[in-house]
């Protein structure tokens, strides 16, 4: 009898790529993916520690799903990923709803792990490592349109932001092989995929040692493009610290990098950039983005907000609203300060904004950016963008998905076209999250 594998995948696109990871190690070992969680006799949940809410939701799915294990006391059900790495065996006895709890360096080890629960113990392994990247495994890809793909290009952080949790759970950086990254590029391309998003936590520090030469990221970005210019490049995340004119320039050189930067600011304050070990200020954040619209005037800019962080005052709040002004993001990620038990935040600073001016402080913060990305999607009417067909509309099968380089999405009808296809489309509309037009 076949042996079936369910994973259900939470948090960042770098999980999504974990778990296509996770598919291939296991499918060596006998295991076939299944989308449907009744067939399957190991179920696994790829987890986030970014925020508290992120975990609740993680727990609240785990009871949900415990009448399998009730009905079939043979499942097999393991926490990997982020959480699993937090939490270590605490994760074991909390209401004893997982059998197993792997951390982000430990899925080779996934197949033992596995013969150790059927023999009736609970197993863990969430040692991290200095050298591993899953660079020779190729990844199962579990995409639904065939068309776009992630490539992770390195792991872990060293940026040690005071809330953040990443470098705790992920450990220390590491870049790929450079030429492991263009096969895997390469093989995407072969296999009918359009796009792919290359994915660390900070690309831009991507360092990789060949012989006596360094490949850093501008030079990896420039391999990945050539392999075919009708395979379209995305990249994320990148940091403000470390993103340079050297990468910009090189990027403006050629078509199929995509004119898009989410480039996280997190606040307006240099105050409170400090307090975050941000390592920049407010200033130097404004010179990166202006470098950005100087060399590439097309690209559209997007980032992360956390608001209420420690000792936050109306007026650091004021400034993250007016940087936001002054940038105008085309979409950004808003999020209220969550602590984080570990980080450096939680040890040496108060969490000490109350909760109903974080919310409301977030409602102006959303408020204002929806004003900022309805701006956007307007100046985009009337214009002509080449759009890169992903899969048909939501609410439409006479309607097709997809988006442009700058990465709005874009719908429009479909004419006959498919899937991976490019087509020009002219902006006739928009709402306040999508772009509406016709192929020209």
């Amino acid at each position: 009898m076949v042996k079936k594998v369910y994973i259900e995948t939470y948090g960042c696109q770098m999980n999504v790529a974990d778990s296509e990871v996770v598919v291939s190690i296991l499918t060596d070992h006998g295991y076939e993916h299944t989308d449907e969680i009744k067939e399957a006799g190991l179920i696994l949940i790829n987890t986030c520690s970014i925020r508290e809410n992120a975990e609740q939701r993680v727990w609240g799915r785990l009871k949900a799903i415990g009448h399998l294990k009730r009905k079939n006391p043979g499942i097999v059900i393991g926490m990997i990923g982020c959480m699993a790495e937090r939490l270590k065996e605490e994760a074991i006895e909390k209401e004893h709803l997982v059998d197993m709890i792997v951390g982000p360096d430990a899925y080779r080890e996934l197949p033992l792990l596995i013969a150790e629960v059927e023999s009736g113990h609970k197993a863990v392994n969430v040692l991290l490592s200095r050298e591993e990247t899953y660079g020779d495994i190729s990844p199962v890809r579990m995409d639904k349109n065939g068309v776009t793909s992630f490539v992770s290009i390195m792991r872990g952080c060293n940026n040690m932001c005071a809330y953040c949790v990443v470098p705790y759970v992920r450990g220390a950086e590491r870049s790929r092989d450079a030429e492991s990254v263009i096969n895997e590029v390469r093989d995407l391309w072969k296999k009918g995929y359009r796009e792919v998003t290359l994915l660390g936590q900070n690309v831009d520090s991507y360092n990789w040692k060949s012989g006596e030469h360094i490949i850093a990221f501008p030079e990896l970005l420039e391999r990945a493009a050539i392999v075919n210019p009708l395979m379209r490049i995305r990249f994320s995340t990148s940091h403000p610290k470390d993103i340079s004119d050297e990468l910009l320039h090189m990027m403006s050189v050629y078509p199929n990098i995509c004119r898009h930067i989410h480039l996280p600011a997190q606040s307006g304050s240099s105050r409170i950039l400090k307090l975050m070990n941000r390592e920049y200020t407010r200033d130097w954040y404004m010179e990166r983005i202006s470098a950005i619209k100087s060399i590439m005037p097309e690209c559209a800019i997007s980032t992360d907000i956390i608001t209420g962080f420690c000792t936050e005052t109306e007026d650091d709040h004021r400034e993250t609203l007016s940087l936001m002004e002054w940038a105008g993001y085309d979409f950004a990620y808003m999020f209220k300060y969550s602590e984080r038990p570990g980080t450096r935040a939680a040890r040496k600073y108060s969490d000490d904004v109350p909760e109903e001016i974080k919310t409301r402080r977030l409602n102006e913060i959303i408020a204002l950016q929806n004003k900022l990305s309805i701006r956007s999607k307007k100046h985009d009417v009337g214009r002509i963008f080449e759009v890169l067909i992903e899969d048909f509309s939501k609410r439409s099968q006479d309607h097709l998905s997809g988006r442009t380089s700058q990465n709005k999405v874009v719908v429009f009808p479909g004419e006959g076209k498919i899937r991976g296809e490019y087509v020009s489309v002219k902006i006739e509309s928009s709402t306040s999250a999508t772009l509406l037009g016709k192929i020209i």
